[in-house]
């Protein structure tokens, strides 16, 4: 890892997206920001992808971070649920993309385990940890917020976790490279 690193979560929504940015040093995690972008008043969804693409650009053009970390959709009873939230973690992708920042995505199970050790934990139980961790005040209106931020956490814990799998493959051309018999050529 680098000397400092700026990661940013994002707690993807289609009502409320949050958003977390800390950075990370070899000695600490420090607090930067978080907040959500409230997208309740838009009507036409595809404004609403518009707007996130947007306003998380432009957050990334203000804190140029080093890593994305995004929430992976989780399965639901309501595939439409599923499917907007999806195209909302797109359009937030797209922004990272085009400004060259990698990818990295949690599903949300792991991220309590990071941040609680317990999978199951409640979103408050999240922020009260990470308040503690990062010693600030995260009593904020909007637990979206304190989601995106744990999922900040939880990348930088895998970045520096000592006891991750290093064969384990981070992403598709990882994946090829370590396992060439999975490869089917036409």
């Amino acid at each position: 890892m680098q000397d400092q690193r700026i990661i940013m979560g994002i707690d993807p929504g289609t009502r409320l997206l949050g958003y977390g940015v800390i950075l990370v040093d070899r000695k600490k995690t420090h607090f930067v920001d978080m907040g959500v972008i409230d997208l309740r008043k838009e009507t036409d969804h595809f404004l609403k992808l518009k707007r996130i693409t947007e306003e998380i650009g432009a957050l990334m053009d203000r804190y140029h971070p080093d890593d994305l970390a995004v929430e992976a959709p989780f399965y639901g009873k309501n595939p439409q649920v599923m499917l907007k939230l999806g195209r909302a973690q797109g359009a937030a992708l797209a922004a990272a993309l085009l400004r060259g920042i990698p990818v990295h995505e949690y599903a949300p199970r792991k991220v309590k385990v990071a941040i609680t050790g317990n999978g199951a934990a409640s979103k408050e139980q999240v922020a009260l940890i990470l308040s503690r961790t990062l010693r600030v005040d995260l009593s904020g209106p909007h637990l979206d917020a304190t989601d995106a931020l744990a999922i900040a956490m939880c990348h930088f814990y895998q970045l520096t976790n000592p006891f991750l799998d290093q064969t384990a493959s981070r992403d598709w051309d990882s994946f090829l490279k370590s396992h060439p018999d999975r490869i089917v050529k036409p």
